[in-house]
């Protein structure tokens, strides 16, 4: 019998709770005793091993069966919660209080912060917890550290999901497709908007560093223009077009996607607050200055809107279910196989698994040779045979 531990971390998306449901059902079913780390790797920095207290220790840690997830795969999110904690990299004012004062290894982030290291606390929650392997679901940042702990001994099965499906390595993660549908219907939605007040619509869709939300979203929409976060535009080119598409249209409006990650020609992208334990800051914004420089270049009366977190409420579409069940089976055959350090992953339509090292050799971008039209800002898509479902 294993026990095993399971962790949901970085930004929530439909599949998660799904995923987990099948995790706890085929290791139920195989004997293995399964314990649910909450609010993602904060949940073995905040643990603290001398705490008596049972439901203080469940603030951070549970038991999971069956019964408790039997009708969890209902609704999006994570019942475990979430967070973008990063264990080898907290700033002092983030150190619980259990291990003030206690000696871990200092160095600087990516943002020039002096950080501290508790990868040894984590390595010691999850020993006195008897955790023989640890399942993480996440995206880049949150499974990059689950690297870490495979190559600190710890037994790691990862799962990839982000609806911004940038994890590198695998064509799928959990969460996109639902982000993607939303995304579409939302647009829709807002023609009604945009065509009866004659405006041009800037949508501005969740990205940071992939363009494949708006890109997709756009060409499935049949948006006007996209702009994405690999290709920086010039307002004054992209306002040339927004008006001869509105002029275009028989209902006098025209639309246009926009990735919050995007940027101006020799501008910067828009962050804002204090950078996370992963260095990053909260993005958002662009849409709305775009918006307000396409009117004062146009005329052009404006609709700004933010679709932001909507993008990955509610419950998951029928892709997401499908691919977070599989990815839960296959984590748990790599468990049972003795197969550790490895990723579930899709590629070109086939179900596979990777070494998680390979998260870390590259960055997944849009295919802007293939996919966009620098001139245009717009979806080029003309050949897909051979090509993943997703295009990406």
């Amino acid at each position: 019998m294993l026990r095993i531990g399971v962790l949901t971390g970085g930004g929530d998306v439909p599949g998660l709770n799904p995923c987990i449901k099948q995790i706890v059902y085929r290791a139920e079913d195989a004997g293995h005793e399964i314990v649910g780390i909450r609010r993602g790797w904060a949940g073995l920095l905040d643990y603290d091993i001398d705490e008596k207290d049972k439901e203080r220790r469940e603030k951070w840690v549970m038991p999971l069966n069956k019964q408790r997830v039997r009708t969890v795969d209902r609704t999006g999110g994570t019942f475990l919660h979430t967070s973008r904690t990063n264990p080898g990299n907290v700033l002092a004012d983030s150190v619980p209080a259990h291990l003030q004062g206690v000696d871990a290894p200092i160095h600087t982030d990516r943002r020039g912060r002096e950080v501290y290291d508790y990868t040894e606390h984590v390595l010691k929650v999850l020993e006195h917890l008897g955790i023989d392997v640890l399942i993480p679901i996440g995206g880049d940042d949150t499974l990059g550290y689950g690297e870490r702990m495979h190559r600190e001994g710890m037994k790691v099965v990862a799962i990839p999901k982000t609806m911004d499906n940038d994890v590198y390595g695998t064509d799928y993660c959990i969460g996109f497709s639902t982000a993607v549908t939303r995304s579409v219907e939302f647009i829709h939605n807002l023609r009604t908007s945009a065509g009866s007040h004659e405006r041009i619509a800037v949508v501005e869709l969740f990205g940071r560093n992939s363009g494949e939300t708006s890109l997709i979203a756009a060409y499935l929409a049949g948006v006007d223009r996209a702009i994405i976060s690999e290709v920086p535009c010039d307002v004054h080119r992209l306002a040339e077009l927004l008006v001869e598409d509105k002029k275009a249209n028989p209902s006098n409006y025209a639309m246009l996607t926009i990735s919050e990650g995007a940027r101006m020609v020799e501008g910067e992208v828009i962050e804002t607050g204090e950078a996370d334990a992963y260095g990053h800051k909260k993005l958002g914004g662009i849409g709305q200055i775009t918006g307000a420089l396409l009117k004062d270049i146009t005329g052009q009366n404006i609709i700004y809107q933010q679709v932001a977190y909507l993008m990955r409420s509610g419950a998951p579409d029928s892709l997401d279910l499908m691919v977070a069940a599989n990815y839960a089976q296959m984590a748990m055959s790599l468990v049972e196989q003795g197969r550790f350090g490895r990723m579930v992953a899709l590629q070109r339509g086939l179900y596979t698994d990777i070494n998680m090292s390979t998260i870390m050799q590259g960055v997944k971008r849009v295919n802007v040779a293939e996919l966009y039209d620098v001139e245009q800002y717009r979806p080029k898509v003309r050949h897909v045979f051979g090509m993943p479902m997703f295009l990406m």
